[in-house]
């Protein structure tokens, strides 16, 4: 450790004990705040959030249900079930409701569909997202792309359909952008991939946050699902949680082919959602709300792209091309991801995601979030503190 008191050194330790208990996963803000509560937590940079949107929503939760009553029948009543909230979706998605499949969190979707679709061996890019390799079952060969730092952990679609078409597993998994790297696949590339790999059963696109992406100025949202009308064996999968800010409510959906939501709702989802979570995607399915949501968006993308150019000139840091709402950074100057982490939180108030649990990662390296332009502002502050050593011990 760097000059820590003996109360600083106290709280982290109580840290590495929540980092451990959670696993592959970190604690939650929440947690934290319970387990150790002399730690002030005043900026939640470890998940992955905009926070622009949480405003949005409130608001609108708090004219709708709030002000008019209706918060008590979204409490009281039982919500509609899975294909019924698959209904309001397909407009807005452009896709037949038998295409759609919602869930509890994409996590739940993550765990259905390879529970169900993956029968003998699984590509996975790595460092990802750990459910998708945690997921799979034991009889079932897990085989990892490794994305290189020499190599800026890009990925290499060539040597990608080469490994593909070598190991001809029945499942790929692709996360665009990829979670933790950043890494992106513009949308020609993923239909070129796609077509090229027609012989896997299953293929899966995590596109949770595909929101904060972008191919050119105009910041246009784009995404793959058009793709599923033409491939059957290609699903599209979407956490709602990250680009509207509603982790709480427990919130995705899935595209694919009809015959595999039927397998899916014949084998115990047909009611999984709550009535919050339904509320949310009527609000989705809502132009007008959209259109609100679209404002927030490009001016969070936009404060979050100020955000990486201003980190990435931070000494002792190596900030890696985004195009999500995080960037990887990787500790250059001989302190350990986790004594950033910690003094980051400790010493400042601010969370980050410390990235020793990620599997195919070999160094020092942290997960930073954007949230709003102030925010951003105290983290890139504290970020030059702690890196330059500047903090005094308490």
């Amino acid at each position: 450790m760097y000059d820590m008191s003996m109360k600083e050194r106290k709280l982290a330790y109580g840290l590495r004990e929540l980092s451990d208990q959670s696993g592959s996963h970190s604690p939650s803000i929440h947690t934290i705040a319970e387990k150790l509560p002399e730690l002030e937590i005043k900026i939640d940079a470890c998940f992955l959030s905009n926070p622009y949107a949480t405003d949005l929503f409130t608001q609108e939760m708090k004219n709708d249900l709030i002000k008019t009553g209706d918060l008590r029948k979204v409490l009281e009543f039982y919500p509609s079930q899975n294909q019924v909230i698959g209904e309001l979706l397909s407009g807005c998605l452009n896709v037949p409701t038998e295409k759609i499949f919602v869930g509890n969190g994409a996590t739940e979707i993550i765990q259905a569909v390879i529970h169900n679709f993956t029968y003998r061996k699984i590509i996975i890019n790595i460092p990802t997202f750990s459910p998708y390799y945690e997921f799979v079952s034991d009889d079932v060969q897990v085989v990892y792309n490794q994305l290189t730092r020499d190599n800026d952990f890009h990925f290499d679609l060539e040597e990608y359909i080469r490994l593909v078409e070598k190991e001809r597993p029945d499942t790929i998994i692709l996360i665009n952008p990829n979670n933790p790297t950043g890494g992106y696949i513009d949308q020609e590339d993923i239909e070129y991939l796609v077509d090229r790999l027609s012989f896997v059963d299953t293929i899966v696109l995590d596109e949770s946050f595909i929101h904060f992406a972008f191919e050119d100025d105009s910041m246009e949202l784009k995404t793959a699902i058009p793709l599923t009308q033409k491939y059957k064996n290609l699903i599209i999968m979407k956490s709602m949680s990250k680009d509207f800010g509603i982790a709480g409510i427990r919130a995705g959906y899935a595209v694919m082919d009809e015959e595999k939501v039927a397998d899916l709702l014949e084998n115990g989802y047909l009611w999984n959602l709550s009535g919050l979570a339904e509320y949310f995607f009527r609000l989705y399915a809502d132009e007008d709300f959209l259109e609100r949501y679209e404002k927030v968006r490009i001016r969070y993308l936009m404060d979050t792209q100020a955000f990486f150019a201003q980190l990435s000139e931070v000494p002792g840091l190596k900030v890696y091309p985004s195009k999500a709402n995080f960037v990887l950074a990787e500790i250059t100057n001989g302190m350990s991801a986790f004594e950033f982490m910690s003094r980051m939180l400790i010493k400042h108030g601010v969370y980050v995601r410390d990235c020793n649990d990620k599997v195919g990662l070999d160094g020092e390296f942290v997960r930073i979030a954007s949230r709003t332009k102030d925010e951003n502002a105290a983290i890139l502050q504290a970020a030059q503190e702690v890196l330059q050593g500047q903090e005094e011990t308490v």
